[in-house]
């Protein structure tokens, strides 16, 4: 039995040190000494503190301010620790009334905006937690925003292409904005504004 057993044994222990100990240390290593900010989290600091990542989305709400997608993580919007989707299909009932709700809200904050109101801005993503917008959202958002803060809209414009992310070699993903980024940008425009976020 012991004959059987040991090579067995002796494999088991050797793939486990391998793949549960010095691989995880090797990728982490690599990462840390590669990809150092990407590894971390993408972490956004201001002063020395850190407010948000690169990657995770927040609720900004504030009429000065650019708003990313919606949110259906409970029991907050963009809340990271419980990442999900509201799952309601495209022939949901449910779907189409918060859709409404979501386009009246955008219309009641900016009234003289009759443009199309972009997709993204009024449906939830899966995670929860995009940390971006389209390019189309952002310039939907813009006069809003440059009137909130008394901003000239050319400078306003000029601001979301200059935080523009064009797609990977032209071809891969579409053009985008990271919304902590833009509205981090906006407060040093503008002196004496702070990041309120929920």
């Amino acid at each position: 039995m012991l004959y059987v057993l040991r090579p067995a044994l002796v494999l088991f222990g050797a793939l486990s040190v391998l793949c549960g100990l010095l691989y995880p240390l090797a990728v982490t290593g690599v990462a840390q000494a590669v990809f150092a900010e990407q590894a971390n989290g993408s972490l956004v600091r201001r002063e020395g503190v850190v407010i948000g990542s690169r990657l995770i989305g927040q609720s900004f709400t504030q009429p000065g301010y650019f708003w990313g997608r919606p949110s259906a993580t409970a029991p907050l919007p963009a809340n990271g620790a419980g990442s999900g989707g509201s799952n309601q299909g495209p022939l949901n009932p449910a779907l189409h009334e918060a859709v409404k709700a979501r386009i009246a809200a955008l219309r009641a904050h900016d009234p003289g905006n009759t443009a199309p109101v972009p997709a993204d801005l009024v449906t939830a993503s899966a995670s929860g937690l995009d940390p971006e917008i389209s390019l189309a959202a952002a310039r939907y958002q813009a006069p809003r925003v440059a009137r909130a803060r008394r901003l000239d809209p050319a400078r306003m414009e000029a601001l979301v292409a200059r935080h523009a992310q064009h797609p990977w070699l032209g071809v891969f993903g579409e053009p985008r904005v990271n919304v902590l980024a833009l509205n981090l940008a906006l407060d040093m425009e503008k002196a004496g504004e702070t990041l309120h976020t929920r």
